[in-house]
């Protein structure tokens, strides 16, 4: 979660697309993705609680806050998200 997060910081949209679960990534939209990176401030990221995701799992839940400037205003995106595991790497998979 946290590496995802620092994508978006740094824009790092390819990145974005090679954490998400394999079966979506043909369906990623990297130019939507870009864009909503590049126009918000990222001001931080607290997690708040995590459901399984060690090493010897392959599901697991993040539960996070990422905060963010937008058009001036802070703003909260608040998100409980299925991770799964393949061939020892974790992908996104989506929020729940």
């Amino acid at each position: 979660m946290r590496s995802r997060y620092t994508a978006y910081v740094r824009e790092n949209i390819a990145y974005l697309k090679e954490t998400l679960w394999p079966k979506y990534q043909a369906g990623f939209d990297f130019a939507a993705t870009a864009r909503w990176a590049s126009e918000n401030h990222w001001t931080g990221l607290s997690v708040l609680e995590i459901g399984k995701g060690s090493e010897t799992d392959r599901d697991g839940t993040v539960l996070f806050e990422a905060k963010y400037l937008s058009g001036g205003t802070l703003h909260t995106h608040r998100e409980n998200s299925r991770f799964r595991k393949k061939s020892g790497r974790w992908y996104y998979v989506e929020a729940i």
